[in-house]
């Protein structure tokens, strides 16, 4: 095997650093290119030293003497920038980039690696959210390849291997149903910061932790696996899985399901995208089926997690719906992050953004990042004032 050129963007990030495990485990196998971060200058500076790439990108300007400075003497090229980050996806010799960005920032980024006809391991759910309506044509003129590297999406693709497009009947994600499935709806309102960044399953990024205990993590999933399998959202359906075994199933047009089954272990999707169409052996998400605890499943509770119920409404009306969605939901996160807002007033940030916006129904580019720039001005207004 040709050693294949990796750019991985969001390096310093929770799946940025498993990618790098995953290469450290493949001696030989993958070239790291460059890194791109966002700000944390010191751990991109260890990066830089063990894997010398030819080029680092930050996004956060106001570090860019920081970085400067820790590589005095270093032949490498540095970047800073959002702009900047689109332009380090057209790195001329990378074989894929891997964008692990947190949230709707990496939009532009997924779009410039499929533009140039790249393949792009995805992990940055919100580009394939936010921007789904715009891929399709895309793809279409460059022949690139969008790889799933969600544990939940890997698994749809991978089962999915077992049938014909045609055959395809539903998709099943699975969900752990957070740290608050069991707990009454009734004492939401007294959740903590805390209690909501303890995952019972999965060690994340906050973001994505506190997103997993809404369960509005579940639902940018269901609304990407709407643009990444070209499948309407009627298709897409969700149950509660505590023990995160099973990543997703397909169930096709004769009854059979197609699981995927490993240990929570994001090295495995990730391996698995990166090796494409290839297998190999890998220690990563391992099973002892003797020593596996009961498996259970059961209905998702839209009435105490309602992120998942309007993510649904969302996936089914599609535009620009998707995008103030994940906008008003990232300001809302933050806010909770910060001890602004209750943990109950993300949904309700989400759903009174939506009720506020006029949906475009096919949107272009500038749409989509409009629809962007003012659910986010919609949602602060509505924190400021109190009123979610």
């Amino acid at each position: 095997m040709v050693a294949k050129n990796l750019l991985i963007l969001g390096s310093t990030g929770s799946i940025g650093k498993s990618t790098l495990e995953v290469v450290d485990q493949h001696p030989g196998k993958f070239v790291v290119r460059g890194l791109a971060a966002f700000s944390n200058v010191e751990l991109l500076v260890q990066q830089y030293h063990k894997y010398k790439p030819e080029a680092l990108c930050l996004v956060n300007e106001s570090k860019a003497d920081d970085l400067k400075a820790a590589l005095k003497g270093e032949e490498v090229k540095l970047m800073f920038g959002e702009q900047e980050l689109i332009n380090f996806t057209q790195f001329y010799y990378v074989d894929i980039v891997i964008n692990a960005v947190v949230g709707a920032a990496g939009l532009l980024a997924s779009l410039e690696t499929v533009k140039q006809g790249r393949t792009l391991a995805v992990a940055n759910k919100e580009s394939l959210v936010c921007g789904g309506p715009l891929f399709p044509e895309i793809l279409k003129k460059t022949k690139a390849k969008i790889l799933p590297i969600d544990s939940e999406h890997s698994a749809i693709w991978q089962s999915a291997l077992a049938g014909k497009e045609n055959e395809l009947k539903n998709v099943i994600i699975t969900a752990s149903g957070g740290p608050f499935r069991t707990l009454p709806k009734e004492q939401f309102r007294q959740i903590t910061k805390a209690q909501a960044l303890d995952h019972p399953t999965w060690k994340m990024g906050q973001k994505i932790t506190i997103d997993s205990a809404t369960l509005a993590n579940k639902g940018l999933e269901v609304m990407e696996a709407v643009v990444l399998f070209n499948i309407p959202a009627s298709k897409v359906k969700v149950v509660i899985h505590p023990q995160s075994i099973i990543h997703s199933m397909v169930e096709f047009n004769d009854s059979s399901v197609i699981a995927q089954l490993s240990n929570p272990d994001m090295k495995l999707p990730i391996s698995y995208a990166l090796f494409w169409p290839d297998r190999v052996e890998s220690p990563f998400g391992a099973l002892d089926f003797t020593k596996l605890p009961d498996l259970s499943f059961e209905e998702p509770d839209l009435d105490k997690f309602k992120a998942l119920k309007l993510a649904f409404e969302c996936a089914k009306t599609g535009g620009t719906a998707p995008a103030v969605f994940n906008a008003a939901n990232e300001v809302a996160v933050d806010a909770f992050l910060k001890e602004k807002i209750r943990f109950t007033d993300i949904t309700r940030c989400i759903d009174e953004s939506l009720q506020k916006f006029n949906i475009v129904s096919a949107p272009n580019l500038f749409d989509i990042l409009n629809a962007d720039k003012e659910a986010r001005l919609i949602a602060e207004e509505l924190i400021g004032n109190q009123k979610c």
